[in-house]
């Protein structure tokens, strides 16, 4: 957990923190630095005098980032259980807080390694333009539209294959938000994001030479490329898997000289079930209001990546407020929200975790991302802005909840 917590840096000091407001100094954020205790236990801090934020919050955010089943974290050694970890703050709100942390647990390792390998899987290619004016969402949408055009006549004369894929956003007009936008013809200031995915490089680069005419023969106000012609690169897709480890043999050596092979302990592994929603707590009968809330109001959010799954940590900002969320935060309502995001909509599945020590859940949201990293043609590839869409998600008829928040306050 501790490795865990400070893999990325300044993600546990305050970056990328749902507060941001709250972070001061960015400029010189400090990263951070464990203390471990030989029984399991350690303290999360970071050097005096640096800019950042430690408090249980920001520790909570980083515990559920790029994570899957929080009772079920795989290592090649351990499984660790992350569900009744407990954080409690140490001089709080001074230049020398710190969070200390316990309650991580460790189950036997698995009998398999988790692996991952690339494959090349053709070339892709991005255009980026920015457009002014009234109606950007329509003018983006048609250039797109128009290149694609053009282009499919140009593959049609020379016999080449269609476009495997494409992928158009128009940035400004909330198109990730789905039927959510509260801009439903965009702004008056866009950018065009149209990417496209080929197996012949030749291809795109008929692709990249196809999008400045744009500017001079489609929509007005479209003011220039980012970056100029569009490059084309190769995709490298990322497959995950799981490994037999008795399949792998281990040597080890040093300076040149073979040192010894590497003999696996006999100690007892376990087989876990696929992840399913599971982990659940008693149920608290909760008592409905007439207050609405935004749920950036009552909770952290923190989201990532792990290939083509999505998943969202949400944490509530007081106990007694978990409840309410876990009443309308559903698998099922969050599977709605973003439905329009996942690679096979009828076919998606959310599931739902519970992380009772932090006040949390876990949600993991399966071939969401498009494909992920850099086999994605989205504009966010990994996820990263997940957390923070969902922020927007209404919590309806509920009591008052301001009681809770001034505690935290």
């Amino acid at each position: 957990l501790a490795g865990h917590l400070i893999e990325c840096g300044a993600q546990v000091t305050g970056g990328i923190f749902t507060d941001w407001k709250t972070v001061p100094d960015w400029d010189h954020i400090g990263f951070p630095v464990v203390e471990c205790s030989a029984n399991g236990d350690f303290i999360v801090t970071k050097p005096k005098g640096t800019g950042g934020l430690i408090n249980e919050a920001t520790v909570s955010e980083q515990l559920v980032y790029e994570i899957g089943d929080p009772a079920h974290y795989f290592l090649p050694d351990v499984v660790c259980d992350f569900t009744q970890v407990q954080l409690d703050e140490i001089n709080s709100g001074t230049d020398e807080a710190a969070v200390f942390v316990t309650g991580a647990k460790g189950k036997p390792p698995t009998s398999q390694y988790k692996s991952s390998a690339t494959y090349a899987d053709g070339y892709r290619s991005t255009a980026v333009a920015i457009i002014r004016g009234p109606n950007t969402k329509q003018k983006g949408e048609k250039t797109a539209d128009q290149i694609i055009k053009r282009c499919r006549r140009i593959f049609k004369q020379l016999n080449l294959e269609d476009f495997s894929r494409v992928h158009v956003e128009v940035l400004g007009a909330e198109q990730s938000y789905g039927p959510m936008t509260s801009l439903p013809h965009g702004s008056r200031e866009s950018v065009l994001w149209l990417a496209v995915h080929h197996h012949q490089k030749k291809a795109l680069e008929f692709f990249s030479k196809e999008i400045a005419p744009a500017g001079t023969g489609m929509a007005p106000g479209l003011t220039g490329l980012v970056g100029g012609r569009p490059r084309v690169s190769p995709i490298l897709r990322l497959f995950s898997f799981m490994y037999p480890k008795k399949d792998i043999e281990i040597d080890i050596s040093l300076n040149g000289n073979h040192v010894e092979k590497f003999e696996p302990q006999e100690i007892p592994v376990a087989e876990y079930p696929k992840a399913k929603e599971q982990h659940v707590v008693d149920e608290v009968i909760v008592q409905t209001g007439n207050k609405s809330y935004r749920l950036e109001d009552l909770a952290y959010t923190r989201s990532g990546d792990k290939g083509n799954m999505c998943n969202i940590g949400v944490i509530a900002r007081h106990p007694a407020i978990l409840p309410y969320l876990r009443q309308q935060l559903t698998s099922q309502a969050v599977q709605k929200y973003f439905s329009h995001l996942f690679d096979n909509p009828s076919n998606a599945s959310v599931q739902r975790y519970y992380v009772p020590g932090i006040h949390g859940m876990n949600f993991v949201l399966p071939e969401s991302l498009g494909g992920g990293g850099v086999a994605s043609l989205r504009s966010d590839p990994q996820g990263k802005a997940y957390g923070q869409m969902l922020l927007d998600f209404i919590v309806k008829d509920v009591p008052d909840m301001d009681q809770y928040l001034k505690e935290i306050k």
